[in-house]
């Protein structure tokens, strides 16, 4: 019995060690959510060594380990690896992500573009940022809004949680017997005088006086700017991809016409039948060429003439400054016959004088009429894509004029 009692505290023992031998965990030193689709968590920092564990956008990791700009990060289900810290997203930008794709179902299309290869959609308008999502070649996505942004790419975020410093213990204060029974300290020596020659040395080095300006510094180098657009998938994902990789799905017919402008916005004005064939009218936006605040410098209506079978210009304007959203809407026109509705559109321009106005344009039949023209005021900021100009401030009634006030006193005087 003494044998079979020795043996189970002996195994006992044995399966308590193997228990205690199994390595923590490390502790978490931050946290972050994968940016990519899909990220691999390899074994060493090296971009070849074995992958141990594989995560997907939105999933939290922890931060357990950093090494330069490589974190070794533990997902929820217990793989650890690691990682490029430009492949991670802190809180916050997971947050303005969200918001983003939340606010991006309410923008206006500003049409449709296809995409020359496979195109990484980015968080934000960097090319050093996470790429979210992926488009597949010649799949289409709608345009919604566009910005310039710098090419350099701001520093990562800090994803590790930095300590707080610990002051060292304060020595205790000495007391007044301590501190008089110290000895004071020497006294300070002499310091030497001048030498003999002072004056002659003084005269020697005095500075030359010239007539030449001191050299201005050179200005500052400009930064390079590059176009992005904030594009939605079919699947409700929004984020930003460079401008040169899309290209707008516009008919090759009238595409021809852009004479080597780049094409940022199309829309369909309705549509006739030439000998069985539908041939729609087309408005669109063009700019000469990129690195604008602005989104178009010129739009034009295209119809089809029945005569000639061909597209024909029926209304151009150019030489301007637009912005996004161009909508294309009814508009209510008013003649002698009375009021009618019509097929419309209407942009957003700047003017002469530098405000930021709202035309509206009806469309009949082959004609463009100019119909109203009134401040750009968004009712929400739902309405406002990235990149359109903020909303103009009320100004104050100015005084007219005194030859306005002269042809009032005239009228006036008539009457």
């Amino acid at each position: 019995m003494s044998r079979r009692r020795t043996l189970f505290l002996v195994l006992s023992l044995i399966f308590l060690a193997a228990c205690g031998s199994q390595p923590r965990r490390a502790p978490a030193i931050g946290e972050a959510f994968v940016g990519p689709a899909t990220l691999n968590l390899r074994a060493e920092i090296s971009p070849r060594s074995k992958v141990l564990a594989v995560a997907h956008h939105g999933e939290k990791v922890e931060i357990i380990q950093r090494h330069r700009k490589f974190l070794k990060v533990r997902t929820s289900r217990g793989g650890e690896g690691w990682t490029d810290t430009r492949q991670l997203m802190s809180p916050e930008q997971m947050s303005d992500l969200q918001r983003s794709a939340e606010r991006s179902k309410t923008l206006l299309s500003q049409g449709r573009a296809t995409a020359f290869g496979a195109l990484n959609i980015h968080g934000e308008p960097n090319r050093q940022s996470p790429s979210v999502y992926q488009i597949a070649e010649g799949e289409s996505v709608d345009v919604i809004g566009q910005r310039l942004a710098p090419r350099a790419s701001p520093p990562p975020p800090s994803l590790v949680l930095e300590k707080k410093k610990e002051r060292p213990p304060q020595r205790p204060a000495r007391s007044k017997r301590e501190s008089s029974s110290r000895l004071p300290p020497p006294p300070m020596p002499t310091p030497p005088g001048p030498p003999a020659n002072w004056l002659a040395l003084s005269r020697s080095r005095a500075p030359v006086v010239t007539d030449k300006p001191a050299a201005s510094a050179p200005p500052p180098a400009p930064v390079p700017m590059e176009d992005w657009c904030l594009v939605r998938t079919r699947g409700g994902q929004a984020g930003w991809v460079l401008t040169r990789n899309l290209r707008m799905a516009v008919p090759d017919d009238v595409a021809q016409y852009a004479e080597g402008h780049r094409i940022t916005s199309y829309f369909s004005l309705g549509q006739v039948e030439d000998d069985g064939v539908t041939k729609k009218s087309w408005l669109w936006t063009t700019i000469a060429k990129g690195g604008q605040t602005y989104q178009f410098d010129s739009f034009r209506v295209f119809v089809w003439s029945l005569r000639r079978h061909r597209y024909e210009t029926a209304h151009v304007e150019r030489n301007l400054q637009g912005y996004f959203p161009v909508e294309v809407h009814n508009v209510e026109t008013t003649s002698r016959q009375g009021t009618a509705t019509s097929q419309g559109f209407s942009v957003i321009v700047e003017d002469k004088q530098g405000d930021i106005e709202r035309r509206t344009y009806a469309f009949q039949g082959y004609r463009v009429v100019l119909v109203s023209r009134a401040p750009w005021r968004p009712s929400s900021d739902a309405e406002v894509p990235p990149g359109a100009p903020a909303p103009p401030e009320p100004r104050a009634p100015q005084r007219p004029s005194w030859i306005e006030r002269l042809k009032s006193t005239f009228t006036k005087s008539r009457r």
